[in-house]
């Protein structure tokens, strides 16, 4: 399925490529990965996020894209699901080996399970074609931003470790690391933010909207699946029984909490 262009956008992208062969540009040090078998939608992408001074490597198959990876340090991923290689189900799952930067996966489907599958595997947003490429841009912002805090290391240390320890989970909030009963568990940010967020309100049940919107920093949709998606995956590493969670309770109809 083709991405339908409007003639705004197209006007746009052509003022944009003309801005950036004058060089005016932000300088930025956040390199983004974009795969995407459909260069229209590719180039598109890229011209807008070097526009903002965002370093672009893109490619347009995905084995390409995974050799790429495994000798480049990348801050963010933008991966269609549909290419003719490897799906981006499969890139998003092998860069969760070894990367913790923001996956956002593009697709035509609409279908939830769909996109529960990619957060499932690892995935930190999800962007339905068409769409307009201002609002990719904003979600990559929104992603970086998000990942830089929780990740940054303050160089000017201070005696107080902002930590939580439950029942043998200690989450620690400035080495950004989680571990359960000594053995360190592999979180991508999102899932860290939702854990630490569950944690700092203890005892309280968290709505769905209200965690949504707390680490995702967006307005919440109803029927949106996001937040269900992650706490199955929290649960997953957390080893979690389904019927009966030791750390994550889910309060039905009402949301989750930690006690």
């Amino acid at each position: 399925m083709k991405m339908l262009i409007d003639k705004d956008i197209k006007k746009r992208h052509k003022y944009y490529q003309t801005e950036l062969t004058r060089g005016v540009t932000r300088l930025m040090s956040e390199s983004i990965l974009i795969v995407d078998d459909e260069k229209e939608i590719a180039d598109l992408i890229e011209v807008y996020l070097k526009n903002d001074g965002y370093l672009v490597y893109k490619f347009y198959n995905g084995v390409d894209a995974l050799n790429f990876i495994e000798t480049n340090k990348l801050d963010l991923a933008i991966l269609d699901v549909m290419l003719p290689d490897l799906d981006g189900f499969h890139i998003c799952q092998k860069i969760r080996e070894t990367h913790f930067f923001p996956i956002i996966m593009l697709t035509a489907k609409v279908e939830d399970m769909d996109k529960i599958m990619g957060l499932t595997i690892g995935a930190d947003d999800y962007i339905t074609k068409p769409f307009n490429p201002l609002e990719v841009v904003a979600r990559v912002k929104t992603q970086l931003r998000r990942y830089v805090r929780y990740n940054h290391t303050d160089e000017q240390h201070t005696a107080v470790i902002n930590e939580y320890d439950i029942k043998g989970l200690i989450m620690n909030k400035d080495m950004h690391k989680c571990t359960l009963f000594g053995k360190e568990l592999t979180l991508t940010p999102i899932e860290f933010s939702i854990l630490w967020y569950l944690g700092e309100h203890r005892g309280k049940v968290v709505s769905s909207e209200e965690l949504f919107e707390a680490v995702w920093d967006e307005k919440y949709l109803d029927n949106n699946n996001t937040v269900m998606a992650h706490i199955a995956r929290l649960r997953e590493k957390l080893h979690e029984p389904a019927k009966n969670p030791k750390f994550i309770k889910t309060v039905w109809g009402v949301g989750y909490k930690v006690e």
